[in-house]
């Protein structure tokens, strides 16, 4: 069962987070950022993940840490579900088109943290969101999961667009990786034989 539930209490935020890795896409979602809920909306849909997020964070101030503590969070359950890695893909890609934009995302269940992020946004904010706290939140899951995450965006001028592709690759890239290799049943996809 790849399942996990993960709480994270800081003086900052208090997070609860429950994934299913072989869901079917469901999602429930309350952190208190609603652009952010339609973010890890398409994660959920896009990488067939059963993901159930609750946070109340110092949303007074801004958005930066609950967005981060919600990233660091999934990271965590992540790790936590995906357990030893045995005979998953562990390589996840997806290019997403939306309208004038697209955008890859590459991703290694390494169990060595990187991130590069590469996305031009052409405005700061879409609607009351601040775009530089998307790297955060990847910036957290990355540290938190073990991963190696590649993100670019390729092209777009609409930086919602580009925010919403970002997302839909991820999930989708999560969905590859994540995937029960048949012919490798038990077995850790590394020459080192652990991840």
């Amino acid at each position: 069962m790849r399942q996990a539930d993960v709480t994270r209490n800081t003086s900052e935020t208090k997070i609860q987070i429950a994934i299913n890795l072989d869901g079917t896409g469901k999602a429930e979602l309350a952190s208190g950022v609603p652009f952010l809920d339609h973010m890890l909306d398409q994660i959920a849909r896009h990488g067939m993940i059963d993901l159930k997020v609750v946070a109340n964070g110092d949303t007074h101030i801004d958005d930066h840490h609950t967005v981060e503590d919600v990233g660091i969070t999934l990271g965590q359950a992540f790790a936590k579900a995906v357990g030893d890695k045995a005979g998953i893909t562990r390589y996840g890609h997806s290019y997403v088109p939306l309208d004038e934009t697209l955008s890859r995302v590459v991703i290694d269940f390494s169990g060595r943290p990187g991130l590069e992020f590469n996305v031009p946004f052409t405005r700061a904010r879409v609607g009351d969101f601040d775009v530089d706290l998307s790297i955060e939140f990847f910036r957290g899951f990355v540290n938190h999961a073990g991963v190696t995450l590649h993100i670019d965006n390729l092209r777009g001028i609409n930086a919602h667009h580009q925010i919403e592709t970002v997302f839909k690759a991820f999930g989708r890239a999560l969905r590859m990786a994540l995937e029960i290799d048949p012919r490798a049943s038990g077995v850790v996809p590394s020459t080192k034989g652990s991840l």
